[in-house]
């Protein structure tokens, strides 16, 4: 399998998943060449999980940032990578299109999208002379449908999926086996815990999927494969209205559990002998 042996590349190595995919990747024996712009992260990972992974702070703002990281990675020692995971994306807040300046929405696709078609460019020829190799993209949640506040991201994640499945098709003659992991709900970890639903996907459990795209065992003829493989789809019927997506699914705070126990406890009193019967 590629990742067994070849070297695995991560771009966006000290994020949610990222950092989730290097510490599966070493666990696993895995030589792991670490890419992120924060140094001190870096730094971190390295002394975390040890000699197999190799840190490169860089950044992947443009074609020129990605050049520049494709030569630093076939400059190094040893064997050249077999597989890539990019796991990249930027930062932005709740913000309603219709109540900023257009300029917003070009810079989102800047941060979240362009890097994603830098990066492929420049790093895909690395990987075709590694036999299987394989590039996995990471998007998230939005693409089908648009998040309240976070149309952004829902274009964004759009875009993304539909150039994942254009590189699908143009790596063939590399031949470089180019997928997309589309994660169709937010993702639970342990800094978001006290707020996350049950049925979020844990990062370690999406790391440990992507590895397996790396390795080929998951449908290695599919452009994109979702997580969770039942993850939400539009029902039939359903406007592309923004108001009409599914809410985010929050739990009641500690106070609002406790006010509804009392209001149940309350409404039990009240209740005629008739409404116990069933």
């Amino acid at each position: 399998m590629t990742g067994t042996m070849s070297p695995l590349l991560v771009l966006g190595a000290t994020g949610t998943i990222g950092a989730r995919l290097v510490a599966r990747a070493t666990a696993d024996g895995r030589r792991t060449i670490a890419v992120a712009r924060d140094d001190a992260a870096l730094a971190a990972l390295r002394e975390r999980h040890g000699a197999n992974v190799l840190p490169l702070a860089a950044t992947l703002s443009s074609d020129a940032d990605a050049a520049a990281l494709a030569a630093r990675v076939a400059a190094l020692a040893g064997p050249r990578p077999g597989a890539v995971v990019a796991a990249i994306r930027g930062i932005a807040s709740a913000h309603r299109l219709l109540d900023a300046p257009a300029d917003f929405l070009r810079r989102r696709l800047d941060e979240d999208l362009l890097p994603h078609l830098a990066a492929a460019r420049h790093l895909l020829p690395l990987l075709a002379p590694v036999p299987g190799g394989a590039y996995v993209l990471v998007g998230g949640p939005g693409a089908e449908q648009p998040w309240s506040g976070y149309g952004h991201r829902s274009i964004g994640a759009a875009a993304l999926r539909m150039l994942a499945r254009v590189l699908h098709e143009e790596a063939r003659t590399l031949p470089v086996r180019v997928q997309m992991l589309a994660i169709d709900s937010p993702v639970r970890t342990a800094h978001n815990a006290a707020h996350a639903c049950a049925q979020w996907p844990d990062a370690d459990a999406i790391a440990d999927y992507a590895l397996r795209m790396v390795d080929g065992r998951l449908r290695p003829d599919a452009a994109l494969l979702r997580f969770p493989s039942d993850g939400p789809v539009r029902p039939p019927g359903l406007s592309d209205d923004i108001d009409l997506a599914p809410p985010p699914c929050v739990p009641a705070s500690p106070h609002d559990t406790a006010a509804q126990a009392l209001l149940q406890r309350i409404a039990a009193r009240s209740r005629s002998p008739q409404e116990f019967r069933s």
